[in-house]
């Protein structure tokens, strides 16, 4: 004889009433439910259609995160940040913002869910790949004896641009980590955790090879000697400032705790100009910052590092980009993504 499946207790759960979870493949949509009535909400494995949590009596100005904290409690292995919830299988994520009256469901709203993988907060990735770059520099800039070797002579004085490369390097890096943690507002708090050894690995190697060859006994300094090197430094300096500039404008345009979005504009700061031009102005003097730093070293791995970070800064451009015009109908349309006019 079979025996019906069983089911846990209900438990009452403010605001958001109740759950209960099932075990079922069945998907009821009903029609659209009155405004200020209780919803029920069933959550289904995306890939398998597998109920995995019913929700009854969800109070329709319910939030997506609301909802998402309600399935963590069942499913504690999940938490929010591990979960994407969404109308369809194979479509958009919903904001955790968005209200479950407002959405296109009937009376049973049916969510489909994905894990999304282990989580790790932006800031934490962003300190861990800076300071990485900022110490390993060091240690090649102070000649730790096993880097190098006894071989070569360390009697001999190194060229100033080997030091004034160290300050530089040490500048940029020290000021990434300074924005991350009083600057930068971030509209996701975390990124899958597999990011930050893909980072690492970027950000860690390249300064690992760039110090080794510019902090090298055998260094030869630039071809054209202290011209080359003055302008060099000009324009990583003004780059830097530029680049600190749209930091502060962008950092403006959204209040603490926020993810509202708003068109960038110049502003009184010279620096911010470029957004006339340019829909990320910010990548546009991270990659001139660089190209500085290559023409004064004229050091082939930081030329290599400035194409590689230019090749990927371009792709986050084009997709910012692409979300400004999709967002804003009334976006400036003189603007490219990164190079102006080119872009």
């Amino acid at each position: 004889r079979e025996v019906p499946p069983c089911l846990p207790p209900r438990v009452s759960l403010p605001p958001v009433l109740s759950r209960r979870c099932v075990h079922s493949k069945a998907s009821v949509l009903g029609d659209p439910a009155p405004r200020g009535r209780p919803q029920e909400v069933e959550i289904l494995d995306a890939k398998t259609r597998e109920k995995l949590c019913f929700l009854d009596k969800v109070e329709p100005h319910a939030t997506i995160a609301e909802i998402k904290n309600l399935f963590t409690k069942t499913h504690p292995q999940w938490y929010p940040a591990r979960q994407s919830l969404r109308l369809d299988p194979k479509g958009k994520s919903l904001k955790d913002e968005d209200v479950l009256q407002k959405l296109p469901v009937g009376t049973t709203a049916t969510l489909y869910f994905r894990d999304l993988g282990a989580q790790i907060s932006w800031v934490t990735v962003f300190l861990t790949e800076y300071a990485g770059p900022l110490f390993i520099y060091l240690l090649f800039y102070f000649r730790v004896p096993f880097i190098y070797g006894h071989k070569y002579d360390f009697t001999s004085s190194r060229h100033t641009v080997v030091h004034l490369a160290c300050i530089c390097h040490s500048f940029h890096y020290i000021k990434r980590l300074l924005e991350t943690l009083f600057v930068h507002r971030f509209s996701h708090g975390t990124m899958p955790l597999r990011n930050i050894f893909k980072n690492c690995t970027y950000y860690w190697g390249f300064a690992a090879w760039m110090a080794y060859y510019i902090n090298h006994p055998l260094y030869t300094p630039p071809t054209y000697g202290a011209q080359q090197v003055k302008l060099a430094l000009a324009i990583f300096v003004i780059c830097q400032l530029g680049n600190f500039s749209i930091h502060m404008a962008l950092r403006d345009l959204r209040p603490a705790g926020s993810k509202t979005r708003k068109i960038p504009y110049p502003t009184k700061n010279p620096f911010t100009w470029l957004f006339l031009l340019v829909s990320c102005p910010n990548y546009t003097y991270e990659v001139g910052s660089w190209i500085g730093f290559a023409i004064m070293t004229q050091c082939l791995p930081v030329a290599l590092f400035s194409l590689v970070g230019f090749t990927q800064m371009t792709i986050w451009a084009k997709g910012k980009h692409r979300s400004y015009l999709k967002e804003f109908r009334d976006y400036p349309p003189l603007r490219m993504p990164i190079i102006p006019f080119l872009l």
